[in-house]
C-alpha cells in the first residue's frame, strides 16, 4: 500500500479524500431509534420540495403510528448508538460511534452525517438513501471524508436545494485496524485476520439500519471511494448486489494487494476488483474515473472497464488534466453525486 499524498504532490498514491459538513442530528437519534418514531412515510406537504428542511438541530416528530407491513419505509430497529460529535463544520457537526460489530467481532470507528430533511417535519415518515465512503490510504488515525479537504456534504446539501441530487445519509467507516500499509486490510476477510469485511458489508449496514430510516432493498444503497477507497467500492458492490445498487471508484488500481493475502492466493483472487470485474454477475452499475493528467492512470481504469460483463454495467469518466490527488478528486465531487442520484433511489414515503 502507497502513503496518501499531499495535494501538492502530483504523484500517485493510495490518495486521501474528504468530507465536511454535517447537519446536527445529536438529540435525535433517540427518536429514530425504535420503531414509534420516523415512521409509516407519507408525502411531504404539497410546498415541499426536496430541498426544504427544518432550522438545523430540529429533532424529528414522533409518529403516531408504526408503518404498515408493506412499507417502503424501514424504521429503525435500535438500540440507538452512542454518537457524539467530532467537530463542527459551517453545516453542522460530523457525529461518530465505536462499532462493535456483532458479526464480524471488528470494533472500529464510523462517522455519520444526516441531511437537513432527515429532521425537517415534512420528512418526518420518509426513508432517505445511504452512501458509504471509502477513504484512501490506510485511513486509520485519519479519515478524509471527515476533515476540511473536501466538502462533499455541503455540496450534497448545495445541490439538493438546486434539485439536481439526493439528500443522502452518509456513512464513513474506517477500513483498517491500524496505520501501518504492511497490515492493510483490503476491506475484505483476509484469513487469520479481523473480518474487516464482514464488518463493512454487513455490520455497518446493520448499524444504519438500527439507527435511521432508510428503505427496503439496495436500489437506495451506493458506495463512493478514491484510491483504495476506490477498490473497496467496486469490491463490496460486485460482492453484495443484494445490498447495493450502485458505486463509483474514484481513480482505484484495482488490486487487493496487501502482504497480509501471502499464502493465500485463492481467497486473494476472490477480493481483487481487477478479477471480479471480468466474473461478476453483480446487477450493479460502477462509474469509474481516472485522472486525464495520467496516462498510466487513464490506462489502468479503461482496462478494467473493458473487462465489465452484463449485468455489471461501468461508466468511464475522465477527468482533463486530473492527477491522483485530493485536490483533483474534489472536482468531481458535483458530478459523482449527480450520478449517483440518477442510479439510486431518493427520500420515500408510503403512499
Amino acid at each position: 500500500m502507497q502513503h496518501p499524498q499531499s495535494q501538492s504532490q502530483p504523484t500517485r498514491t493510495r490518495a486521501v479524500l474528504a468530507g465536511i459538513a454535517a447537519l446536527a442530528l445529536f438529540g435525535t437519534l433517540a427518536a429514530c431509534s425504535n420503531g414509534s418514531s420516523g415512521s409509516s412515510g407519507s408525502k411531504p406537504a404539497a410546498d415541499a420540495k426536496p430541498g426544504d428542511s427544518a432550522a438545523a438541530g430540529s429533532p424529528a416528530p414522533a409518529a403516531s403510528s408504526a408503518p404498515p407491513k408493506n412499507s417502503k419505509v424501514v424504521m429503525p430497529t435500535g438500540p440507538a448508538a452512542n454518537l457524539t460529535k467530532t467537530r463542527d463544520t459551517k453545516a453542522g457537526p460530523i457525529m461518530m460511534t465505536t462499532l462493535a460489530g456483532q458479526k464480524s467481532g471488528v470494533s472500529a470507528n464510523v462517522w455519520v452525517w444526516l441531511p437537513p430533511q432527515y429532521n425537517d417535519p415534512k420528512y418526518a415518515k420518509f426513508g432517505f438513501p445511504v452512501l458509504t465512503l471509502y477513504a484512501g490510504g490506510q485511513s486509520n488515525g485519519y479519515n478524509t471524508w471527515t476533515d476540511n479537504q473536501l466538502p462533499i456534504q455541503e455540496i450534497d446539501a448545495q445541490l439538493v436545494q438546486q434539485q439536481k441530487a439526493h439528500p443522502f445519509i452518509m456513512i464513513m467507516p474506517v477500513q483498517n485496524l491500524t496505520a501501518d500499509e504492511h497490515h492493510s486490510l483490503d476491506c475484505s476477510d483476509i484469513p487469520g485476520q479481523p473480518k474487516m469485511g464482514t464488518w463493512l458489508s454487513q455490520d455497518i449496514p446493520d448499524f444504519v439500519r438500527a439507527n435511521f430510516r432508510t428503505l427496503k432493498g439496495p436500489d437506495s444503497w451506493g458506495l463512493m471511494g478514491a484510491s483504495s477507497g476506490a477498490d473497496c467500492s467496486a469490491k463490496l458492490a460486485m460482492q453484495h448486489p443484494d445490498l447495493y445498487k450502485a458505486a463509483v471508484p474514484i481513480d482505484g488500481d484495482f488490486k487487493a494487494d496487501s502482504q497480509l493475502w501471502k499464502g493465500h492466493p485463492a481467497e486473494q483472487n476472490a477480493n481483487g476488483p481487477d478479477k471480479l470485474i471480468s466474473t461478476s454477475k453483480a446487477d450493479v452499475r460502477m462509474l469509474a474515473t481516472a485522472g486525464g493528467g495520467s496516462a498510466y492512470e487513464v490506462n489502468v481504469v479503461k482496462q478494467w472497464v473493458a473487462k465489465a460483463v452484463p449485468p455489471t454495467t461501468v461508466e468511464y469518466y475522465e477527468l482533463p488534466g486530473g492527477q491522483h490527488k485530493t485536490s483533483d478528486f474534489g472536482k468531481l465531487i458535483p458530478m459523482t453525486l449527480e450520478w449517483l442520484t440518477k442510479n439510486l433511489t431518493g427520500p420515500e414515503g408510503d403512499s
